[in-house]
């Protein structure tokens, strides 16, 4: 009892080499206790996991009457490996004993070397390999056999979280994504949620608070942002965790006069006078962060930006933005001295900072509202290591992509990168022979480190990037900003030169590409072997095209992947899926990519389903599988496939569009009985319109995601017609939305007439208006009336009418209108611009036609029909005089006085006919009888 007591002591200490040398771990690795099996012939790797696994199967036998404190000294070996892994690969500092020695001793026929070069290639799942430079990867073997291990692995959460824990890991080590590992992680949250967070949970808050954290990390790293926003608001309600992004007023440059909203963060913890026990003490810990125990924060050193924004001193409200409900607790916080955040508490800021930019990186307000989440950590101080780490990391992401920040921004990631090298491969360490690597900034004193415990605390929570992967990071910034050669070294260094290749590809140095990719796949033509790493320049990709390496690296389905992509040649994509026996999704992906381009869609439908069934988790081809559905008309697969698509993106407005597009072309359903042929039952009526309403939501939906795209408003307005009956709210908002986006290019083009002119029908149809008079009957104001007809008024009113050129159909439109309102004088106004609209288009008096008279479409008109046109709006205006010329003004300042809409409503209708009769015999036509008979008519 009194060992296990030191061995959890010693784990909590981050001493593990002490956890891996007693007790359990000493059985799990000790070579010579006569339990090995002698009857297998394996590599050196082989008889070591073997050997592993063997033990751990007798240590927790149930059958061997193996206690529940025997697992529990199983699960603490396999964290103190996990973690001795994670301060190896990820945090640092260097270990400070042999992990080779320990774990390997008693394997004579493999060097250590060879033994972790078959462990990686052991990694590798889904055609995905992992680093293939990895350091100590026994230690992360040992962690993942006994936590996945049959006789260990237990339905408490302690075995499952810590069994996550170390599949995520796994999942970080990959190139991609891998479907398998996925799964097995998110069936190991589905367990812990109900372990974890459920009402009968006796689990500690802050116990909760991590796990939630942690998930928000895994969701954020899937892709599932919303998932992980979700996470991030429980976290903070169930820590009372009280921040705000909001506008203070400051200066941001150095020669600004006035202050302007600068965007900020305000936080508070909620143990705020735990974390603070005095102001002294406060500044005692920032001191302490950011100077020694952290990477250091780089100054800006620019001639324009401060170093940080200089807010108003004033207090108040006048100072921040009115807009915001900025809580109490927030209300009197200086934005430039705000109190230390708990560790907890500023990881919920970074990572809310994480899901915003991997929502929409190159968005610049997007970025815009990220760095402030950065800044108030920083600014406000941190007491771990890790965390401040990680706030730098943060900014300097943001930064790269402003020409006055991006200096700071790429040194920063550079300092990061040199810093947390330095710290895995320093001198302590007895792994690596290699020699100390020189850094940016001066390496820290052993004395300003921070410890092991300290930087591991909240490393799952953050989800801090391997360092390998972080300097890939730094590269890519490099080449974002033109630094080539650097970035090539970086990579060259690292030994990825699956990224180099990209790299000069992306420099239109294709066949640079293809030679460092050739070079690790074939042999060199006419020779038996390879021979360098790519580096010769005289050397050329037709060199390498003899016969293939043997055996393939574990990264070689990814490079012919890449060589596909470099020739256009769909052979590397086949042959990549055959050498991961069919488990590379990409390569399928890439197949279905490559004969979508060439219109083959039989062959592309097949491969984006083959692709799919390997990671069924990739919206994007789940999109792409629909779109080739829809152009072969195969409409429940399309239907299928979008709405698959945005099960996992959605925030996709095309998946959404093309969903409700895949919805309008499916046959109707037939009536049904209940229970197949049986005639005793009665047949239920399907629902006719069942498809067009899904539509209209999936269209709705994707307004709500891409309110620029005026196609997702028109194919809305257009469903929203056909339904019955229609949603007359709707139809109005897109119509304006459409008048919004495309009355400066189309003008009256943009306006659905026959939609319009349905719902006028039902408006007059359904209600009667009020008189439009200055006063009621008692003499009081009247009412303003709301509801569906104050919107469409307000629509044709305030959006339509400023646009009318050419259309007489709109303008009749607005003349209805306008009589259902009781408005005869504007309705008089709009049937008389009708009529010059009608009388505008040239043609009509001399029968030589006009082209593209109609104000929807661009189509010739015959002379008959131009005529015809002008003939009836000259009826139906005189028409109007004559109904409404005797009215009363019911409008404007002469309401209510008794005068006349038209007095000489007779003489204004005779000049109207006269007008067009001249016009149209003096050119030598006589079918002008009918306006003749109707100017007699109108002799008192």
């Amino acid at each position: 009892m009194k060992q296990d007591q030191q061995i959890l002591t010693d784990l909590r200490e981050s001493k593990f080499e002490s956890v891996l040398r007693a007790g359990c771990a000493n059985f799990l690795l000790e070579p010579s206790l006569g339990v090995e099996r002698l009857d297998v012939e394996n590599k050196s790797h082989e008889k070591w996991l073997l050997r592993i696994r063997d033990r751990v199967s007798i240590y927790a036998d149930p059958s061997n009457e193996a206690t529940e404190t025997q697992k529990q000294q199983l699960l603490l070996v396999a964290l103190a490996a996990l973690y001795a892994f994670l301060q190896a690969n990820v945090t640092g500092p260097p270990l400070a004993w042999n992990s080779a020695e320990l774990c390997f001793h008693g394997i004579d026929d493999g060097e250590p070397t060879d033994i972790r070069r078959a462990l990686i290639a052991s990694l590798s799942i889904d055609g995905e390999a992992a680093y293939h430079l990895t350091r100590y990867v026994e230690l992360f073997s040992l962690a993942q056999i006994v936590l996945n291990h049959p006789s260990v692995y237990a339905l408490e959460a302690p075995f499952v979280w810590a069994r996550l824990r170390v599949n995520f890991v796994h999942q970080q080590l990959l190139n991609e994504m891998s479907p398998i590992i996925q799964s097995l992680v998110y069936q190991d949250i589905s367990f812990l949620d109900s372990s974890i967070l459920s009402s009968t949970s006796s689990y500690d808050p802050t116990v909760k608070v991590l796990y939630l954290l942690e998930r928000a990390a895994i969701n954020t790293f899937h892709g599932l942002d919303k998932k992980a926003r979700d996470d991030l608001d429980q976290a903070t309600q169930m820590r009372k965790f009280q921040y705000i992004l909001t506008g203070h007023l400051g200066k941001r440059t150095k020669f600004q006069q006035n202050d302007i909203s600068q965007l900020v963060v305000l936080a508070k913890s909620e143990r705020e006078d735990e974390l603070n026990n005095s102001e002294q003490e406060d500044s005692a810990q920032k001191v302490q962060i950011t100077q020694g125990l952290a990477p250091r924060s780089l100054n800006l050193n620019d001639d324009t930006l401060l170093e940080s924004i200089s807010f108003t001193k004033n207090s108040g409200a006048g100072s921040r933005t009115p807009a915001e409900d900025i809580p109490p607790t927030l209300a009197d916080l200086d934005p430039s001295k705000q109190p230390v955040l708990d560790p907890l508490d500023s990881i919920i800021l970074l990572s809310v900072a994480s899901s915003i930019t991997n929502t929409s990186p190159q968005h610049g307000l997007t970025r815009e509202e990220t760095l402030p989440y950065a800044t108030r950590v920083l600014e406000g101080g941190s007491t771990n290591w890790q965390v401040y780490t990680q706030a730098l990391l943060v900014r300097s992401r943001t930064e790269s992509y402003r020409s006055r920040t991006v200096e700071r921004g790429v040194l920063q990631l550079q300092a990061l990168v040199d810093q947390v090298i330095a710290e895995v491969t320093g001198s302590k360490s007895v792994n690596d022979t290699s020699e100390s690597s020189t850094t940016f900034l001066p390496r820290a004193k052993e004395s300003e480190s921070a410890p092991v415990s300290e930087r591991l605390r909240y490393i799952h929570q953050l989800a801090s990037p391997l360092t390998w992967t972080l300097e890939a990071e730094l590269a890519s910034q490099w080449v974002s900003l033109g630094g080539l050669r650097t970035a090539l070294e970086i990579f060259e260094r690292l030994e990825m030169w699956a990224e180099a290749a990209l790299c000069w590809a992306a420099t239109d140095r294709e066949d640079k590409a293809r030679k460092i990719v050739r070079k690790l796949l074939y042999e060199k033509s006419g020779e038996g072997s390879l021979v360098g790493n790519g580096d010769d320049d005289d050397d050329v990709a037709e060199d390498y095209n003899g016969c293939e390496i043997s055996p393939f690296a574990p990264d070689a389905p990814r490079l012919f992947c890449i060589l596909g992509d470099l020739e256009k040649e769909p052979k590397h994509y086949e042959r990549a899926w055959e050498v991961s026996h069919k488990r590379y999704s990409r390569a399928q992906r890439s197949l279905g990519k490559y004969y979508l381009a060439k219109r083959d869609l039989p062959r592309a439908d097949d491969a984006y389903s083959k692709s799919l069934a390997i990671n069924p988790q990739n919206g994007a081809s789940w999109f792409s599988l629909g779109c080739v559905r829809l152009e072969t008309m195969n409409w429940k697969g399309a239907v299928y496939a979008f709405t698959r698509s945005v099960q996992i993106m959605e925030d996709d407005a095309e998946a959404w569009s093309n969903l409700a597009a895949a919805l309008l072309r499916l046959p109707a359903k037939e009536d049904a009985r209940a229970n197949g042929d049986d005639e005793d039952l009665p047949i239920q009526k399907a629902d006719p319109e069942k498809q067009r309403k899904e539509a209209f939501a999936a269209l709705k939906r994707a307004t709500t995601i891409k309110r620029d795209s005026y196609r997702i408003w028109q194919n809305l307005l257009n469903v929203a017609a056909t339904l019955s009956p229609p949603p007359y709210t709707d139809i109005i908002f897109a119509q304006q939305r459409l008048i919004e986006l495309r009355s400066k290019t189309e003008g009256e083009g943009c306006v659905d007439i026959e939609v319009l002119e349905g719902l006028l029908a039902h408006i007059t149809s359904t209600g009667s208006a009020q008189a439009n008079t200055n006063t009621t009957p008692n003499g009081e104001p009247p009412r303003k009336r709301y509801g569906l007809e104050n919107m469409f008024s307000d629509l044709v009113q305030k959006h339509i009418v400023p646009l009318i050129t050419q259309s007489r159909r709109l303008w009749q439109l607005v003349a209805k209108l306008t009589i259902h309102q009781n408005r005869p004088s504007s309705a008089l106004e709009a049937y008389e611009k009708a009529w010059r609209t009608a009388l505008n288009k040239p043609g009509w008096d001399d029968g030589s036609g006009v082209a593209g008279s109609s104000a929807s479409a661009l189509e010739d008109v015959s002379p008959d029909d131009t005529w015809k046109e002008v003939a009836d709006s000259t009826i139906e205006l005189v028409d109007a005089y004559e109904s409404l010329g005797e009215k009363e003004i019911t409008e404007g300042l002469g309401a209510g006085s008794g005068e006349l809409v038209c007095k000489n409503w007779r003489y204004k209708a005779k000049m109207a006919i006269r007008s067009v009769v001249g016009r149209r015999t003096k050119a030598g036509f006589e079918d002008v009888e009918t306006l003749k008979e109707r100017m007699q008519s109108l002799v008192p």
